[in-house]
């Protein structure tokens, strides 16, 4: 069994151009701009025509996001109304697929705050992104429902 790479994160010159990036190296990014709320950084990680699903219903998301510009409107909208304060991002672990080099699976915890409350929450995801010359074509994104409803209505 091998060690969980829980605190990958490419250096500058390893993200410079999107077809230098892994998808280690993308899935970096895309917790950043998480982490940022930034649904541009976000959508400019994506191929014109990707496909994001939400493999569990989320509040404010669409189920699937066909292309770049349907991920960056659909993150926009979400994040707008989003009610919590995003602190930390921590992977759980990060994975390589041994059978496709594209595909890097990532679990990760958010930290955060609840804006009405001041309360703290936690919320679990699971990230599978397939990366072809060094934007995402497909990923597939798991939230953890009851949690990320939890902190909505507490």
């Amino acid at each position: 069994m091998s060690v969980p790479d829980a605190d990958f994160s490419p250096d500058d010159s390893q993200v410079a151009s999107a077809a230098s990036r892994t998808p280690r190296d993308v899935l970096s990014l895309y917790h950043r701009a998480l982490q940022a709320r930034s649904a541009d950084q976000l959508a400019e990680l994506y191929a014109a025509d990707a496909i994001h699903e939400f493999s569990v219903p989320v509040p404010h998301r669409p189920p699937v996001c066909h292309g770049r510009e349907a991920v960056r409107s659909a993150y926009r909208t979400a994040w707008a109304k989003d009610p919590v304060i995003i602190e930390s991002l921590e992977n759980t672990f990060v994975r390589q697929a041994h059978d496709d080099p594209e595909v890097v699976i990532g679990q990760w915890q958010i930290h955060g705050t609840l804006l009405a409350t001041g309360e703290r929450v936690n919320v679990n995801g699971l990230l599978f992104l397939q990366v072809r010359d060094g934007v995402i074509v497909h990923s597939r994104d798991f939230l953890d429902g009851l949690e990320a409803a939890l902190a909505k209505v507490a």
